[in-house]
């Protein structure tokens, strides 16, 4: 097994790997909208920060050799499910018509208080 690091997503800020690469499955650690150049959670609203977490997970996809094309699941964190419509317009163009499997569920508190926290498991075979 191995870790994938790349400056182009943030930093953990924890105990964690911003991803873990386990046989052909990459497994991408939660994302929310903090700007990697700065280090900076931007609150936003929920589509705002949905596209900054979609840009972080490309980077860390892009850093494994990897697309949107390969993400088999994901799961989405919500502050407030009242999001969920906004959440998805803008989720939903980061992929072509095969989305992964998913389960999106509100959740009482995010890290830095954010409204959108988003995780993928990755098949890195084409």
């Amino acid at each position: 097994m191995s870790a994938i690091h790349t400056p182009d997503a943030p930093q953990p800020i924890g105990p964690y790997s911003q991803a873990r690469v386990a046989g052909d499955l990459l497994f991408i650690s939660g994302q929310i909208a903090i700007d990697p150049a700065t280090g900076h959670y931007n609150p936003a609203d929920a589509a705002a920060e949905t596209r900054q977490v979609m840009h972080n997970l490309q980077a860390i996809l892009t850093r494994a050799g990897a697309g949107f094309d390969q993400v088999v699941k994901t799961s989405i964190f919500l502050k407030e499910m009242a999001d969920f419509d906004r959440v998805n317009q803008e989720y939903s163009r980061w992929f072509d018509s095969l989305f992964p499997a998913r389960e999106t569920v509100e959740v009482s508190q995010l890290p830095k208080n954010a409204r959108v926290e988003i995780s993928m498991v990755v098949c890195l075979q084409k």
